[in-house]
């Protein structure tokens, strides 16, 4: 399945936030990438540009395809509540995202391959879909014979991943439980969820 396998750099830049997390080239380059992005005059940019800006932020941010990310969207619009809420909650309900967020792989990208490589077991079940969305108390956890995988280990031992209210670790078994859905204000993502749902409400 198609990929941004790019400059990350390159991205961050481009919405001027480290959306994958710390980078020190991010914080020695806080200009737009280009030749000409330093010095560039930028006009105002439109309603829909802005709109359009922060639904590929949330895109590159979580790792989606333009697919994936409007069926999430027809889900939460379906769903009863608020629609940007409930789209930033079905993102940081999928597997991959939990599996980042738990610290077992370093970025959201190694936590979609960890689950596909079947290094992930959902309450003991082996699940290598990337997409899964979990419910309040499902236990994620690393297969048996992945325990002893070095990247897994390293990414575990990372002082950088700090713990969310919503998910609970347990070391000695490497399984997490996902206690719930979290609310938007628990989720640290630096997005505006309502220009999106302007922007597909067009």
């Amino acid at each position: 399945m198609a990929r941004y396998i790019g400059p990350k750099t390159r991205i961050a830049r481009k919405f001027d936030d480290p959306i994958y997390g710390p980078d020190k080239w991010f914080e020695k380059r806080k200009f737009p990438p280009g030749q000409h992005g330093i010095n560039k005059r930028r006009g105002k940019m439109s309603v829909y540009a802005v709109q359009l800006r922060e639904k590929q932020k949330a895109k590159f941010t979580y790792g989606l395809l333009e697919r994936q990310f409007y069926n999430l969207y027809e889900k939460a619009s379906k769903t009863k509540g608020v629609t940007g809420e409930l789209l930033l909650k079905f993102l940081e309900s999928r597997l991959d995202n939990v599996v980042y967020r738990l610290g077992i792989a370093p970025t959201r990208a190694a936590a979609r391959q960890y689950v596909s490589h079947k290094h992930i077991v959902v309450n003991g079940d082996v699940v290598n879909i990337p997409s899964f969305l979990l419910k309040a108390g499902d236990i994620v956890g690393v297969r048996e014979k992945s325990k002893s995988l070095q990247v897994i280990s390293e990414s575990l031992t990372s002082a950088r991943y700090s713990k969310f209210s919503w998910l609970e670790w347990d070391g000695s078994l490497m399984a997490g439980k996902f206690l719930n859905v979290p609310e938007r204000s628990e989720i640290p993502e630096n997005i505006n969820e309502q220009l999106i749902v302007e922007l597909y409400s067009k």
